[in-house]
């Protein structure tokens, strides 16, 4: 990431929220399309040295996403998001839980809402992620299981991705 791009990363503990903020070097549909598509997703939403591997994907209100990050060794982790609300190219809503292979929620990890907003600042989008949950102690969890550096570091593989999608121009 380019120092003079946009990144804040807010634990608010009396709203249970994290809200992060961050810049790309791209346009807000290229970063869209990254958010959105199981075949760009599967490129970036992990942080090194996993990857991604989606199980199945509907992008749609009511839609789900399934997917699994994974590292190395082939040890999977399980993630299931269902879509709320898509207003295309602008935000989303969802919500996100751990889950297993079959896609049956994990009641003992914390689940959240996601608010993600698409914005335009000149030629680059700058997306703002609120990540609501129920609790502080469900926030806390979060934090101490690596959300910040793993999301940090996830995003630079986005940057990454829109680099070489941006060269494809």
């Amino acid at each position: 990431m380019k120092p003079n791009l946009i990144f804040d990363f807010i634990a608010d503990k009396q709203k249970n929220t994290l809200t992060i903020r961050r810049e790309f070097l791209a346009d807000k549909n290229l970063v869209w399309d990254c958010y959105t598509k199981s075949e760009l997703l599967d490129q970036w939403f992990a942080p090194k040295p996993l990857t991604t591997k989606t199980k199945s994907m509907d992008f749609r209100e009511g839609g789900h996403w399934h997917y699994a990050m994974v590292e190395p060794n082939g040890t999977e982790y399980w993630g299931w998001t269902d879509y709320l609300t898509i207003k295309p190219v602008e935000y989303y809503t969802s919500s996100d839980a751990f889950s297993n292979a079959e896609g049956e929620i994990n009641k003992d990890l914390p689940r959240a809402q996601w608010l993600v907003t698409f914005l335009e600042k000149g030629e680059n989008a700058i997306v703002e992620t609120v990540v609501s949950y129920k609790s502080l102690a469900d926030l806390e969890q979060v934090i101490q299981m690596g959300m910040e550096a793993g999301l940090t570091a996830t995003l630079e593989k986005l940057d990454e991705l829109l680099i070489i999608l941006n060269s494809k121009k």
